[in-house]
C-alpha cells in the first residue's frame, strides 16, 4: 500500500492544494476520475459561457429595433458553436494534463477512488493512504424521483454539452441558473423552449422584482410555467412527454419535445467516495459536513467546494480551498495554531441569463430580519447611459444598514450585471460601507453610474 503525505480528491479547485502541497516539498496523491479541471472546465462556468456568448450576441441583434436598427441574422451555425466550445475545454484539459506528467512527488490517480477504511481509498484495485486527505470532490446532476424518468433519454448539464445537432424543441425542468442560463442559449438557437419550474417562481432566491423581470423578459422567447410539479414522463410518437401537475389547482398539463434537460439540482459526491468507511458525517442530502475550518469531524481531513454545498460557485470554491489549505498548515506548523474562518459575507453570484443578474449579500426579507434598514432602487435609464441603451426595464437595488451606512445586499438585472456590480462587492469586503463608493468618482457617461443612482435613492422599505 502507498502512503502519501497528502491526498487530495479532486481536480478542480483541489488543485491549488496540490500546488500548495508540492511546494512544502511533501509527496501528494490525486484522485480524480477526470475529465482534468473539474466541474468548471469541463462541464460547467467554462463551456456554458462559450454558449452563452454568441446566445448573448443573437438577442442584440434580436432587439435592435429598439435603438432604430433593422438587423436580420441569417445563419446559426449549431455545430460550429458546439465545436468552438469542446475546443476551448479540450485545449484546457491537455494542457493541466501535459503539465501533470512532469511534476515529481506527485502521482494521478486518473480513477474513481473510494474509502475503504481510515485516511484509507481504493483506486485502480490498489489501497493508497494519505495522512492529510482534503476532499473537493464536487457534486453532479440530481435527478429527481419523476416516475418514468429512466425510461426516457434525459440530458443533463453534463451532457447536453455533447450535443452536435440543435433540437427542435426542448423541455427544462428547473427553474434556477442552470435551467436560465440553458434555456437562453437553446431558444436563441432556434430551439422551440418550455421550462417547467416547481417553485412558483423563477430563480427562487432572487429578489421577487427580480424573478418576476426575467420571467416576463425570458417569456418573450420561450414558454415558462412556474408552480409546475413533474409528475411522469414517457415516450410518445411526437418526443418525449412530461406530464405537470398545477400544484395549485391539482390539474395536470402534458408537454412535448424531441429533447428534454434535468436542471433541477445538484448532489454531492461525498456518497460515490463512501466517506463514512473513513468516519466523515454527511448531512441528510448527502453534503460532508465541516466546521468554519472546513475541518470535518475526523482529524486530518478537510473539505471544501461544492462537496460541502454551502455557496457551489467555483469563485467561491477557490476562495475555500485557499483557505483550507492555508488552516492545514498553519494549524501544524505556524507555532501559534492560529486559522481563520471563511467569511462568506461578500460573496457574489451571477445568472448569465438574459437578462443577466448579479447579486451579493442579502435580500430585503432576509435584510428586514435583522437589521433597521434603509431600500434604494434605480432602472438603467436613470442614467445617461443606460438611456442612450434603451434599457427601460432592467434596474438595481441596494439594502444597506439605517445608522452605518453599511452594505448589506445589493441585486442587479440588465446588460453587464456581473461587471456592475463588482464596484459593490469591492467596497463589501473592504470597510464594508457605501462611502468608498461614494466618493469616487464615476466617468460620466457610463454605466457605473447606475451604482450611485441607486444608494442616492435610499428610502424606508414599505
Amino acid at each position: 500500500m502507498k502512503e502519501y503525505d497528502v491526498i487530495v480528491i479532486g481536480s478542480g479547485s483541489g488543485m491549488s492544494i496540490v500546488s500548495g502541497v508540492l511546494n512544502h516539498g511533501l509527496k501528494v496523491a490525486l484522485v480524480d476520475k477526470g475529465p482534468l479541471g473539474g466541474t468548471c472546465l469541463n462541464v460547467g462556468c467554462i463551456p456554458s459561457k462559450m454558449l452563452i456568448y454568441p446566445a448573448d450576441r443573437i438577442v442584440e441583434i434580436q432587439e435592435a429595433k429598439k435603438l432604430g436598427i433593422t438587423a436580420e441574422i441569417k445563419d446559426i451555425d449549431f455545430k460550429s458553436i458546439m465545436e468552438r466550445m469542446k475546443g476551448v475545454v479540450d485545449e484546457g484539459v491537455s494542457h493541466m494534463r501535459e503539465g501533470l506528467k512532469h511534476v515529481p512527488n506527485l502521482d494521478y490517480y486518473e480513477t474513481e477512488g473510494h474509502f475503504v477504511e481510515d485516511y484509507t481509498l481504493e483506486v485502480n484495485g490498489e489501497k493508497i493512504k494519505g495522512d492529510k486527505i482534503f476532499i473537493v470532490s464536487g457534486a453532479r446532476p440530481l435527478i429527481p424521483p419523476i416516475k418514468g424518468i429512466e425510461e426516457v433519454d434525459y440530458l443533463t448539464n453534463e451532457t447536453v454539452l455533447e450535443l452536435k445537432e440543435r433540437p427542435e424543441s426542448m423541455i427544462i425542468i428547473g427553474g434556477g441558473y442552470i435551467a436560465c442560463e440553458f434555456g437562453h442559449f437553446f431558444a436563441a438557437m432556434g430551439t422551440k423552449v418550455t421550462i417547467l419550474q416547481r417553485n412558483v417562481r423563477l430563480v427562487k432566491n432572487e429578489e421577487p422584482e427580480i424573478s418576476e423581470l426575467l420571467k416576463k423578459e425570458m417569456s418573450k422567447r420561450m414558454e415558462i410555467h412556474t408552480n409546475i410539479e413533474v409528475v411522469e414522463a414517457k415516450k410518445t410518437e411526437k418526443g418525449i412527454t412530461i406530464v405537470g401537475r398545477d400544484k395549485t389547482t391539482g390539474e395536470q398539463k402534458e408537454f412535448t419535445a424531441e429533447k428534454i434537460l434535468i436542471a433541477s439540482g445538484r448532489k454531492s459526491n461525498a456518497d460515490l467516495l463512501k466517506v463514512e468507511n473513513t468516519g466523515v458525517e454527511t448531512d441528510k442530502r448527502g453534503y460532508i459536513i465541516v466546521n468554519e475550518y472546513f475541518e470535518t469531524n475526523k482529524k486530518n481531513i478537510w473539505a471544501c467546494g461544492d462537496a460541502i454545498g454551502k455557496y457551489m460557485f467555483k469563485h467561491t470554491a477557490n476562495e475555500e480551498a485557499d483557505l483550507m489549505w492555508s488552516n492545514a498548515i498553519h494549524g501544524e506548523h505556524s507555532g501559534h495554531g492560529e486559522k481563520v474562518p471563511m467569511d462568506y459575507w461578500a460573496t457574489p453570484h451571477a445568472v448569465f441569463s438574459y437578462p443577466q443578474i448579479a447579486a451579493v449579500g442579502l435580500t430585503e426579507e432576509e435584510a428586514k430580519k435583522e437589521y433597521d434598514i434603509l431600500v434604494g432602487m434605480a432602472e438603467y435609464s436613470s442614467v445617461a447611459k443606460g438611456e442612450a441603451m434603451v434599457e427601460e426595464t432592467s434596474f438595481a437595488k441596494a439594502i444597506i444598514e439605517k445608522n452605518t451606512w453599511r452594505i448589506l445586499g445589493f441585486h442587479i438585472i440588465g446588460p453587464y450585471a456581473p461587471m456592475l456590480i463588482q464596484e459593490v462587492i469591492n467596497a463589501m469586503a473592504s470597510d464594508g460601507t457605501l462611502m468608498p463608493i461614494a466618493r469616487a468618482q464615476h466617468i460620466h457617461p457610463a454605466l457605473p453610474e447606475l451604482i450611485l443612482r441607486t444608494f442616492s435613492r435610499l428610502r424606508e422599505p414599505e
